[in-house]
């Protein structure tokens, strides 16, 4: 039967199929890197340490413990930020309170300085007391004594004072009882009328203002230039 078989197929004229090519036929792959075939070995390996030291930890305690160590720390660190911040807050604090006292000190000083300064003042004030209670008395009788020889020098000068709003001025000549003096000058009688003889010779430019009990009037100007 094989015989029958063999010669039957000879008979055939022979083509591509009976030729078929020289080494492997079919799906081929060549040899992988020993790293490609080690690793997942490795990755197994890998696993079940970690899977060992899981449970380890779990069994042994060692979690909790890794665990309230790093409760700890936070708390420690918490701690630390609250206690820098309360030593930051306390330390303005002082600032202020020193600066404040430090204002409080200077204010003081200074206003005990000023208090010896102040004292001067005070005095001068109580000695200008009699001077600046005297009041001006407009309606003071004045006499304006032309000792120029000028002639109407005296009534000029007793405009001038009437302008100035005093209402009671008259002006004369020396008579033989009238005491010239050397410069011009004006005359007052009483401390009560020192007040009105200064502004009387303010108004006329005169610097010389003397008290005399001789004069008829209560204010009385000489002018001898």
């Amino acid at each position: 039967m094989a015989r029958k078989d063999t010669e039957q197929y000879q008979s055939y004229e022979r083509d591509a199929f009976d030729n078929p090519p020289e080494g492997p036929v079919g799906v081929h792959r060549g040899n992988r890197p020993m790293i490609v075939r080690v690793t997942p070995f490795i990755i197994v390996l890998v696993a079940a340490v970690a899977a060992g030291v899981l449970f380890w930890s779990i069994f042994s305690g060692e979690a909790a413990n890794m665990f309230n160590r790093r409760s700890e720390q936070t708390q420690t660190t918490a701690q630390t930020s609250q206690g820098s911040s309360s030593s930051s807050a306390d330390e303005s604090a002082s600032g202020t309170a020193s600066q404040s006292s430090q204002s409080a000190t200077a204010g003081e000083s200074t206003s005990a300085e000023g208090t010896p300064s102040q004292t001067p003042s005070e005095s001068e004030s109580a000695q200008s007391t009699p001077e600046e209670s005297q009041q001006v008395n407009t309606n003071a009788q004045i006499t304006v004594i032309n000792g120029t020889g000028v002639s109407g020098y005296a009534n000029d000068r007793a405009g001038v004072l009437q302008n100035q709003g005093f209402t009671n001025v008259s002006a004369a000549n020396p008579d033989a009882t009238t005491v010239l003096p050397a410069q011009t000058v004006v005359y007052y009688q009483n401390e009560a009328d020192l007040a009105t003889a200064q502004q009387v010779a303010n108004a006329l430019g005169i610097a010389t203002v003397e008290q005399s009990t001789s004069i008829g009037t209560p204010i009385q100007v000489v002018l001898m230039q």
